[in-house]
């Protein structure tokens, strides 16, 4: 079932870079084997992330900032690319893996509990991601990551992670994507009741 989302259009500028490409641009490499062109000529990739939770129902957020503005900072949700072969559930695991260094069972994965569309600016170019999100929670999580895992790209503008609850989130003055994640975990704060949230698009 989907829930009764509004869809709408909203700007953002994740993961990596400034919003000064454009649409146009196409002599630059995709930016990952997990990206191909889509119809409309822009890089495309489906996409699995998690909303991983504590006893205290704080969300675990990765920080990042702008390659060509590092004083301009965000947290988004831990997760990635669908590698070939892979299901969401799979990349949803691997990712909170590969990022964190936390290793979830499987039947740890809720969901997924929503779905969203993201048109941003990534290494020169503005690419769409489709992803869904998977509810975790972890009773005792580790007060160390292991970021070993990350990739190159990832290190070059990633920096860390924080713990949240919603109060936290809505005192945030930098972004956090996606932008409907206090009223998201508000809504799940009692559980998953089965409905598909879809999340509006994001674009810039």
């Amino acid at each position: 079932m989907r829930s009764g989302y509004r869809r709408r259009l909203a700007r953002t500028r994740e993961p990596g870079r400034s919003a000064r490409y454009h649409r146009g641009v196409t002599d630059v490499p995709l930016p990952g084997a997990d990206w191909e062109v889509g119809p409309d000529g822009m890089p495309w990739r489906q996409a699995a992330r998690v909303l991983l939770l504590d006893a205290d129902f704080r969300i675990l957020l990765v920080q990042a900032h702008d390659a060509h503005e590092p004083e301009r900072t965000w947290w988004f949700t831990v997760g990635g690319g669908i590698d070939a072969g892979e299901t969401p559930r799979d990349t949803a695991l691997r990712e909170v893996a590969e990022e964190t260094g936390l290793r979830l069972d499987p039947a740890d994965l809720v969901g997924p509990v929503a779905s969203r569309s993201a048109t941003f600016d990534f290494f020169a170019r503005h690419v769409r991601q489709d992803e869904v999100f998977f509810l975790a929670r972890l009773e005792r999580p580790s007060g160390e990551f292991d970021t070993s895992g990350w990739t190159d790209v990832e290190r070059a503008f990633l920096d860390g992670f924080g713990w949240f609850s919603v109060d936290d989130l809505e005192a945030l003055e930098v972004e956090v994507f996606p932008p409907e994640l206090p009223a998201l975990l508000t809504e799940l704060r009692d559980g998953w009741d089965g409905v598909l949230r879809v999340l509006p698009d994001q674009w810039d």
